[in-house]
Formats: structure tokens, C-alpha cells, sequence
């Protein structure tokens, strides 16, 4: 590499901007994209020069193909040099760094969490002297690594840290939509060629010089290793090389292969082994993590390998020697050589898979469950692509029929949830004998729900497989019975048809304990949260506690549970990792849900324009990948959205797609949305008449009407609507029947709008005030803004009547104030009326808080109830330094110099504006 840096010609420019780059003060990120050859590693070597005349220490990291499926193995190698400085961290970053060690089973950190993490080490070891990281070969980086350093190269400014990642053009890369500065890497021009020809290979002659400039087009590496071949090979007298059209890499590979063929069988065993194990990408990789080539002096001798000055090791001299020795082994040898690597990781189970799975030509039950086992690790881990192709290979493996088609069903159920309803369909109609079996009915009712939202022919679909094995006598817990289960449960839940859930209960009542309590838990909290949702709360809390043991899906059908029984917000982290981790190579159709669940909770607490932000990314995949089903879904959340914040167009537009599309197909789950969202505008546009006519179509007053999710989630909105067109009774009579259903003991949520509800439909003053205070200082009345302004507007009004215009003003105030923060105009605009009409001329300010920003009142309440600034900010989706210099700016707006005086401070502020 010295000499390639030392005869660099041709890149002027770019060795200006790559000294600029390591002289300019301040932490910087930067890709170079280039074709194969191009130099791209030239320039690597050239910046890491610079940086060691300016006293960087380098750190360099390689990505290889064979490990860009396993999770951290990129990160491993930045992280490996900094052993010593991790040890300098908190207990509670060594635990997340013990994830990428393996010296933990929990579950992998978020692409957030593991981020800062890394930040912060980053941070410490600069602190001595600053750091340049180069990463080559970065395409073959795996997902998750990819996620954490394009997360930290965003994040580079103002520390003394560097990154520097190198990537083919050729190839698609995480990095790709990394948001990171690139300098592009290009082909030499044709004088450059020539001054690097002529420097490296003088006195060729002119036809010989000339068929190498042709055949290179300006590709640095060509240039260099072409001459002496086209010597060796006799092609001085002006032949061609190849076949016209060939890309240039494969025209290499013939350089390396002559040397490869030369060398003795042994020597290319060993080379083998190396480049099907990702040995020796570079220099100063740590130890044990790959094979280890040893007695490859013969290599070494003629250019293939280098010494890894820190370690000894052998490593490829470029990537394309690595490739070129796989391609040109025998079939057998590279099967062999599996076979030993097989052995050599057979404490590894993913990287132990990977090679039985080349090795093994001929049906092997025991090696086919090797292959399940590491497919079930790699789903837990965000892996669901890659379980896929390790069940799909194991089902190629299996000696029975029966074994076959079974792991073909987990594969399509796999990648059914991965997003690819293609490949689902294609893998069940791969399996002979399976298309009619109870594993086929799940992957086809499962592409028929979500595909295009078919809930009557899928739930009669799946309702039959289920009686019938049932009929054929299952008397134990089966996997594909369970499977079976969940998907009935969700398509009753889209459905939300009276009859289909009775349906539902009576089958699955039947079947007792062979339904698992997950299963349970999703029974009682989907359909009817009214009638069934007591203590659910509870149990989904207990579930999560196995959080680390769940696939994806699990984890998203407990969020839902936790939705219908409004106790996401504690959960919303999880979620947010889950996706984070699942978002590239994992389970993306879970993802599409998590982030509807992400959307609730943030419309839930007032996150109004997070929430929109969330449902557009939603939206982008729920296209992209075709799943109609979650699209109108994700159409109808937005449109919640847009109804709240009093964009009345785009409200009715979102509402007359989602039900045009899903009122013909039944999906009464959606449907119900909509005829919320027409609730939720009129109501913004005073229009009340209207807002209750659409609130009787999802329950008539008085009840709740079974299996209809939104009719306890609009009980307000009938009680106000019924109020303001003088249906007093019918108001009062829906108010009672929420207390006589005891939706309070449900959730918190509910606790609060029936309180609230029987306030206003109070006819006694004294039981009126009370309940008003009930819901005003409900310990969880805060994590319901809009709910609880509401409550706070109607109390005003009714104090304003009953005890006089200065009794009225506090709670109107802080209604008024909520719905400014919130982004509600129509509705800040009647408090604001409502408040003027006590004598008030502006808003009158809570004290104290007055300067504060939503982010920073937040911030403050949370710190004032004793979260630390690491839990502040997994539950605002913050970092803790985020989260400090929050605080810093929050102590002189409040007067207070200290975190303990935050709870005084804000316990001078009235109502719900403290903890």
C-alpha cells in the first residue's frame, strides 16, 4: 500500500479534500464511493497518513460478506482497539457493549441506545488523543452496525473523532441512506493513466501499454497488476484480454487467479478457508472472531497476502483476491472447506449454520436442525431475512416429508412477516403436499388479510383449519395451532363483527389450555376492552417481563394489547428499539404495526407532529412493500392526525378514502376510525350536530356497543356532542352506563374521560365539582393532554356559570394553554373565548412555567418525579446529554439551581402542571 500512496497520480483533488477534512478542527464523517480498483484504498491509506503527521490514532475495521448477516460484527472490530476504555465506562454502557462482545444474551440495544453509547466511548478515548476510524469495504457491513455508525457519524460535531467509510458503487449499502458527506471516487483520466502506467511499468512497448490503457478505463488496480500478466500470458502482440463487455473486476480476477493456481494444494486450502470465513480483511481485526490462515508464506510471497503488522496474522491483500480463490475452487473444495470451518465455529451456532448449510449436499435431519435453531436465534435478533434462508435451506435438508413441509411453513411465515408476501406464496407453493396443510392456511390467510384486507374469506379460512385440527385430535401445544390462533384473533380484530368474535370465543373456548396465555391475553384485549379488558393491563405487563425471549411479532401483538388497554407509553421504548433493530433485515410488516402503536402513544400524550412524521414513514413501507391493509390503516391514523389539529380538508379527505376502501371488504376496525375522525372534526368545527350523528354510528347512547374499539375511545365526544344539541338526558344516561361498566378499573385513559364525563352530565353542583377534581388530578391525567383540556374547558364554563368569572379563569387558562401546545386552533380559540368572557383580555401564564417549551416542561416533570436523565430520555426518544442540557436551560427559568428543586418549583404551579 506505501507504494500505491507514494505513486498516487491522478487524485489531486480528492487528496485536497481528504487533508482538509482530517485538518479542519471538530469531529466529520465521510464516504468514498467508488467502482472496484479505483483507488478508493490509496486514498484510505493517504488520509490515514495525514492523520498520523496530525496525531490521530487510527483505528481501521473491515466489512466482510460472510459476516454481514451477523448482528455487530462490523462494530466488533471498531469496538475490539477500545477494549481498555470501554472498561472506563459506567456499568450500565458495559452491559450494552457486553451485547456486541457476546458476553450477553439480553436483548440487542436500539440502534439509539447503542449510539450514544458509542459516542460516549468515542468521546472517552479521544479524550487522550484523537481518533481517526476507517471502515473499508463498508457494503459488507452488516444492518445493525451500519445503523449505529451511521448514527454516530451524524453525530461527529464538535468531538475529536473522524470516520471514514469506503464503499463500491457496484454494490447497494446501508450507508446508502445514511445521510453521510461523500466524496465520489472515479475512474482516472486518460493522462492519468498514462503517468501511473508509465511510473509503475516504464519501457513497456506501444501496443502492450496500449492494450492495458484500453483494458483498464482508467482503474488504478488494473493498471498496476495488468502488465505483468499481459507478459506472462504471451498477449504482448496486441490480443484482447477476456471477452468484450466484461466488467472490469471479473477481468481481475484472472490476475489473481494465475498466482491462486500456482500455489501448492495446501496453501489453497488454507486460502480458501480464509475467504469463505471472512479471514484477514484486515489489518489489526481481533483475534478469534475469524479463521486463522497459517503456513501461507507461499501466498504471501506472491502478493496475495499481506502481514498484519499488530498481530502477524496473513490478510487478503484486496478484497478481490478473496473472491477470486472462491471462484476458482472446485465445488467439492469449497464444500470441504465448510465442512473444517463447520468444526471450527461449532460453538458459534449462526456462523456454525452458515457453513453446514454450503457443506451439506445430500438430506441431513441433524444438520437441518442446526439451520432451524440458528434461524430461531437470528429472528430474536432482527434477523427474520436471514432465518428465512436458513429454514427455506433446511427444509432442503430434511428426510421427511412431514419435516420438510413444516419448516417451509415457518419460512413463509417468517417471511410473511417480513414483508415479502411474494416469497411467502412462492415458498408454499415450492413445498409439494403442503398447499391445503394447516401451516399453508396461515401464510395464505395471512397474505389475504393484509394484502387486501380479505377478513370474511380469511377468517373462514383460517376458522376451518383450526376446527380441523382440532378434529384430527391435537392434544398438546402446537406452534402452527398457535399461529392459527394469533391470525384468527387479528382478523377478528380488523373485522370487528359481533358474530365473528362469538365465533371466535366459542372455538377457541373449546380448546383450553392448548392456547397459550399470550394468545389469551390478545383474545380479551382486542375484541371487547370493554367486557373483557379487566386486569389486562396486568398480564401484558407480566409478558413483557420475558421481553428478551419474544420474536418480533410477539412483541408487537403484546403492543397492541397495551393500546386497547392505554398503557403503551411504558412500553414505547421497547417499541422503538424493536423497530430499530427489525427496520432493515427483520420482521418489517411488525414494524409497519409498531409503528402505528408508536403513533398512538405520541397522539396520545400530544406528540401531534411527531405522530404525523411517524405515520408517514409508516406510510413509505406500507406502500412499498404493498400491504394495502396496513396502508389504509396508516391513512386512517394520519387522518386522526389531521382531524385534531383542525386541518378539516385533509381530515375528510383521509376519511372518505379509508372508509371507501374499507367498508365494502368489512373491516369494521377501520370504519370505526373513520366514523371517529368525522366525531373528531365536526367537533373542531363546532359543528355538534354532526359530531354526534357520526358518534351514534359507532354506539348508541346508553351502551357500548360489543366488539366496537372506538366506542369507549369516543366516549366524550358523544357525551359533549349530545351536550351542545340539547340531548342532556341521552349525554347523561352514556355517562352512567361508562360507570356502571367500570371503565375506570380498565386503563387510565378511562378513568379520566368517564370521570370527566359524568362531571359535565352532573346535575348536583357539589358532585359535579368533585368529579371535576377526580379527573383533574388523576395521577395519570398529564399523560392525556387533550382529554384532560377538554375536561379543564368544560369545568371553566361550568365554574363560570355557578361560582363567578375569577373562579373560571385557572382551569380555562390551562385548557387554553394545552391546546395552544398541543396545536389544536379551534379549540384554543373557544377556551380563548371562553376565557375572555371572565374579564381576562390574554392568557394569563402558569408561573414559572410561562418560558418553558413543551420538550422542557416534560423534561421537568419527569425529573422532578425521580427518572434519571438516561430514563427521560428512552421515554422521550432522547439522549441523555439531550436531556441534560434541557435541564441546564430549564433550572434558571424556574429560579432553581439544583435537580432537587425541581418537585418545589413545579408543586407551585396549580393542577396538572406538576408531577
Amino acid at each position: 500500500m506505501e507504494s500505491v500512496v507514494a505513486t498516487m497520480v491522478g487524485r489531486e483533488s480528492e487528496q485536497e479534500v481528504l487533508s482538509a477534512f482530517v485538518a479542519d478542527p471538530g469531529g466529520r464523517s465521510l464516504v468514498l464511493r467508488g467502482d472496484t480498483g479505483v483507488g478508493k484504498s490509496a486514498l484510505l491509506e493517504h488520509v490515514a497518513d495525514v492523520a498520523s503527521r496530525h496525531g490521530y490514532r487510527t483505528i481501521r475495521a473491515a466489512g466482510v460478506e460472510a459476516e454481514s448477516e451477523l448482528p455487530f460484527a462490523g462494530l466488533h472490530q471498531f469496538l475490539y482497539p477500545l477494549l481498555s476504555s470501554i472498561d472506563q465506562l459506567d456499568d450500565t454502557h458495559r452491559k450494552v457493549f457486553d451485547v456486541v462482545f457476546g458476553r450477553s444474551q439480553e436483548t440487542p440495544p436500539s440502534v439509539m441506545t447503542l449510539g450514544i453509547a458509542v459516542l460516549d466511548l468515542l468521546s472517552l478515548a479521544a479524550s487522550q488523543e484523537p481518533l481517526l476510524l476507517v471502515l473499508d469495504d463498508g457494503q459488507w457491513m452488516d444492518a445493525s452496525s451500519i445503523g449505529v455508525c451511521g448514527f454516530v457519524g451524524r453525530r461527529l460535531t464538535g468531538s475529536s473523532v473522524k470516520l471514514v467509510v469506503v464503499l463500491r458503487s457496484d454494490l447497494p449499502s446501508g450507508f446508502d441512506t445514511a445521510a453521510l458527506p461523500e466524496l465520489p471516487v472515479t475512474t482516472l483520466s486518460e493522462k492519468a493513466s498514462e503517468q501511473l502506467l508509465d511510473t509503475r511499468h516504464p519501457g513497456l512497448d506501444p501496443r502492450t501499454r496500449r492494450l492495458v490503457l484500453d483494458e483498464a478505463q482508467g482503474n488504478a488496480l488494473a493498471l498496476l497488476e495488468l502488465p505483468p500478466y499481459v507478459r506472462r500470458a504471451g498477449r504482448a502482440s496486441g490480443e484482447r484480454l477476456g471477452y468484450t463487455g466484461i466488467p472490469l473486476p471479473v477481468r481481475l480476477q484472472q490476475v489473481y487467479g494465475a498466482r491462486i493456481e500456482a500455489l501448492g494444494d495446501g496453501v489453497r486450502a488454507e486460502l480458501l478457508r480464509g475467504a469463505l470465513d471472512g479471514a484477514g480483511a484486515t489489518a489489526g481485526s481481533p483475534r478469534g472472531t475469524r479463521y486463522r490462515m497459517t503456513g501461507a508464506d507461499e501466498a504471501a510471497d506472491c502478493g496475495l497476502l499481506d502481514i498484519d503488522p499488530l498481530t502477524g496474522d496473513f490478510i487478503f491483500r484486496h478484497p478481490l483476491v478473496r473472491s477470486t480463490v472462491v471462484q476458482t475452487a472446485t465445488p467439492n473444495e469449497r464444500r470441504a472447506a465448510h465442512a473444517m470451518l463447520a468444526q471450527v465455529h461449532r460453538d458459534d451456532l449462526e456462523r456454525r449454520a452458515t457453513h453446514l448449510a454450503a457443506s451439506t449436499i445430500d438430506p441431513d435431519e441433524e444438520v437441518a436442525a442446526v439451520l432451524e435453531a440458528a434461524a430461531e436465534s437470528a429472528t430474536v435478533q432482527g434477523g427474520a431475512l436471514s432465518a428465512v434462508a436458513w429454514l427455506t435451506r433446511a427444509a432442503e435438508l430434511s428426510e421427511s416429508h412431514e419435516e420438510r413441509s413444516r419448516r417451509l411453513g415457518s419460512a413463509a411465515y417468517i417471511a410473511g412477516h417480513s414483508g415479502q408476501l411474494d416469497q411467502a406464496r412462492q415458498l408454499i407453493r415450492s413445498g409439494s403436499g403442503i398447499g391445503d396443510s394447516p401451516s399453508s392456511v396461515v401464510t395464505s390467510g395471512y397474505v389475504a388479510l393484509f394484502e387486501d384486507g380479505d377478513v370474511r374469506s380469511s377468517h373462514r379460512q383460517v376458522f376451518a383449519a383450526i376446527e380441523s385440527m382440532r378434529d384430527a385430535g391435537v392434544n398438546e401445544r402446537d406452534e402452527i395451532l398457535t399461529r392459527l390462533v394469533d391470525l384468527l384473533l387479528a382478523i377478528s380484530q380488523y373485522a370487528s363483527d359481533e358474530t365473528a368474535w362469538e365465533r371466535t370465543h366459542e372455538l377457541l373456548g373449546g380448546l383450553g389450555d392448548l392456547v397459550p396465555s399470550h394468545s389469551r391475553i390478545f383474545e380479551d384485549a382486542w375484541g371487547d376492552v370493554v367486557r373483557r379488558g379487566a386486569g389486562v393491563d396486568e398480564r401484558v405487563e407480566r409478558a413483557f417481563v420475558g421481553l428478551a425471549d419474544l420474536e418480533p411479532w410477539g412483541v408487537t401483538r403484546l403492543g397492541v394489547a397495551a393500546y386497547h388497554v392505554d398503557t403503551l407509553s411504558q412500553y414505547r421504548p421497547h417499541l422503538q428499539r424493536t423497530v430499530d433493530r427489525e427496520v432493515e433485515t427483520g420482521a418489517l410488516a411488525d414494524v409497519m404495526t409498531m409503528l402505528h402503536l408508536i403513533m398512538l402513544d405520541q397522539i396520545a400524550v400530544g406528540e401531534w407532529d411527531e405522530a404525523g412524521r411517524t405515520g408517514q414513514r409508516c406510510l413509505e413501507l406500507t406502500t412499498a412493500h404493498q400491504h394495502d391493509l396496513f396502508t389504509y390503516h396508516t391513512h386512517a391514523y394520519l387522518g386522526q392526525v389531521a382531524a385534531l389539529q383542525g386541518d378539516i380538508e385533509r381530515a375528510r379527505e383521509l376519511q372518505s378514502l379509508v372508509d371507501t376502501w374499507a367498508r365494502p371488504r368489512g373491516v369494521g376496525f377501520l370504519t370505526q376510525i373513520t366514523d371517529a375522525i368525522g366525531t373528531t372534526t365536526a367537533l373542531a368545527e363546532g359543528d355538534y350536530e354532526a359530531a354526534y350523528l357520526h358518534a351514534i354510528g359507532i354506539t348508541p347512547p346508553g351502551v357500548f356497543r360489543p366488539y366496537a374499539h372506538q366506542a369507549s375511545r369516543t366516549l366524550l365526544d358523544l357525551v359533549e356532542a349530545a351536550l351542545h344539541t340539547g340531548r342532556a338526558e341521552q349525554a347523561r344516561t352514556h355517562a352512567l352506563a361508562a360507570q356502571r361498566a367500570d371503565l375506570p378499573g380498565i386503563s387510565p385513559r378511562l378513568a379520566l374521560v368517564t370521570y370527566g364525563a359524568l362531571a359535565m352530565t352532573a346535575t348536583d353542583p357539589g358532585e359535579a365539582e368533585t368529579l371535576y377534581r377526580k379527573a383533574e388530578t388523576h395521577p395519570h391525567s398529564a399523560n392525556h393532554p387533550f382529554e384532560l383540556a377538554r375536561i379543564h374547558l368544560s369545568h371553566g364554563i361550568r365554574l363560570r356559570h355557578t361560582q363567578g368569572r375569577k373562579a373560571a379563569r385557572l382551569p380555562l387558562t390551562l385548557a387554553a394553554e394545552t391546546f395552544e401546545r398541543l396545536g389544536a386552533p379551534s379549540w384554543t380559540e373557544r377556551a380563548r373565548a371562553e376565557l375572555r368572557a371572565t374579564g381576562a383580555s390574554a392568557l394569563a401564564p402558569s408561573a414559572h412555567l410561562a418560558a418553558l417549551t413543551w420538550q422542557e416542561r416534560r423534561i421537568a416533570e419527569l425529573a422532578a418525579s425521580g427518572l434519571t436523565n438516561k430514563e427521560i430520555g428512552q421515554r422521550m426518544h432522547l439522549s441523555p446529554r439531550t436531556v441534560s442540557s434541557h435541564l441546564y436551560r430549564v433550572f434558571p427559568k424556574l429560579g432553581i439551581t439544583a435537580r432537587a428543586a425541581l418537585r418545589d418549583a413545579l408543586a407551585k404551579v396549580p393542577g396538572d402542571q406538576h408531577v
